[in-house]
């Protein structure tokens, strides 16, 4: 789509930030759903005051979201032993990208977001009797 928007986010500790490069506004949400509906008012006022020209018709947010902050997170989803079994990454150094102390190399990006979406899969597809 022509129209995306890419949101960086980030962790608080308590709260998820987020911002559009370019555009003058941050927005704060308890979850993803809320920083997105707080985003979105943001962008239509942008919108309405002319601020945002280049954004014409229908447009897509598109989360972007850090190694460290995807793990501190959904922490209350995912322990770092669970989402060393779905990886494959050791979980101490999962403990070290949560804290900041490294950042994961593409290859374990890929690792952590392709260990994510095949778990998603396989729950899409489970069917409680």
């Amino acid at each position: 789509m022509d129209n995306e928007l890419e949101v960086i986010v980030g962790y608080t500790g308590k709260h998820l930030t987020a911002y559009v490069e370019g555009l003058p506004t941050i927005v704060v949400g308890r979850d993803l759903l809320e920083v997105r509906h707080n985003m979105l008012e943001a962008i239509e006022q942008h919108r309405a005051d002319g601020a945002l020209a280049r954004l014409d018709g229908a447009y897509e947010l598109r989360f972007r979201v850090d190694a460290a902050t995807f793990i501190n997170y959904y922490s209350g989803i995912f322990t770092k032993a669970a989402l060393s079994r779905v990886t494959g990454i050791n979980e101490r150094q999962l403990w070290h990208y949560a804290a900041g102390m490294h950042k994961p190399r593409k290859r374990q990006l890929l690792r952590i977001q392709e260990g994510v979406r095949a778990l998603a899969r396989e729950l899409e597809s489970v069917e409680l009797l």
